[in-house]
């Protein structure tokens, strides 16, 4: 399975700017409620580990979950954030590497298996991957407050990041507008559009920031979970 969406380059800023912080830095607060940046990039390698986990288990034919829990998640963030920041940023490395190897040895017959989060949970294709991911290292990235900020995603990826968030809600009562890409996902008779550039429609669609940079047909913005 090749990865057509630009995860090596978004890893490889992410990666540069993880290595520019001093120990000092990780315990700095985030976008992200009650995580610093320690547990930021532990959520970060141990979305890697999870992810290349449960594609090396689709390839050799024994399917695992991406977490055993949802509690274990949450416990092995804490787990790792409470660790000195250099484990932490080679627990971040050594699973971005885990995680390229294992996307590039799905064969293509097996691009459509499915995966799932946690036993019993929510599901989704292998070739989902490349993409998911992409969306957690450039959304995370920009929650660090170091530098990198939504601004800075690229077109391809800002547009990555809006179908993908977007995705993740069946039937959004809503169509988004990305000016800057002269493209709208979703609407329908009576239901608003939401209007703005791609980067500031996937933040808001993440749940982050006011949304003080998009317009509303509607006059008002929906209303978007944290």
């Amino acid at each position: 399975m090749d990865d057509p969406t630009g995860l090596a380059e978004a890893t490889r800023r992410l990666t540069r700017t993880v290595d520019g912080l001093d120990d000092a830095d990780y315990t700095a607060p985030t976008v992200c409620a009650g995580w610093s940046r320690r547990h930021v990039i532990a959520h970060l390698a141990l979305n890697a580990e999870g992810l290349a986990g449960a594609l090396r288990g689709t390839v050799d034919g024994h399917p695992v979950p991406m977490y055993r829990s949802q509690e274990a998640r949450d416990r092995d963030i804490e787990d790792l954030a409470g660790k000195a920041p250099a484990a932490i940023r080679g627990r971040l490395l050594g699973a971005a590497t885990d995680l390229h190897d294992a996307i590039l040895a799905v064969p293509d017959d097996q691009v459509g298996v499915t995966i799932e989060r946690v036993p019993g949970g929510p599901t989704f294709a292998a070739a989902d991957v490349p993409a998911m991911r992409l969306r957690e290292v450039e959304i995370h990235h920009a929650d660090l407050l170091a530098g990198y900020d939504r601004s800075r995603w690229p077109g391809d990826v800002a547009r990555t990041i809006v179908e993908t968030t977007l995705g993740r809600e069946p039937e959004p009562p809503f169509a988004v507008h990305a000016t800057d890409l002269d493209h709208t996902w979703g609407g329908g008779e009576g239901l608003p559009t939401v209007s703005g550039t791609a980067a500031d429609l996937g933040w808001w669609l993440s749940g982050r920031g006011d949304g003080a940079d998009l317009t509303s047909d509607s006059g008002d913005l929906p209303r978007i979970g944290a």
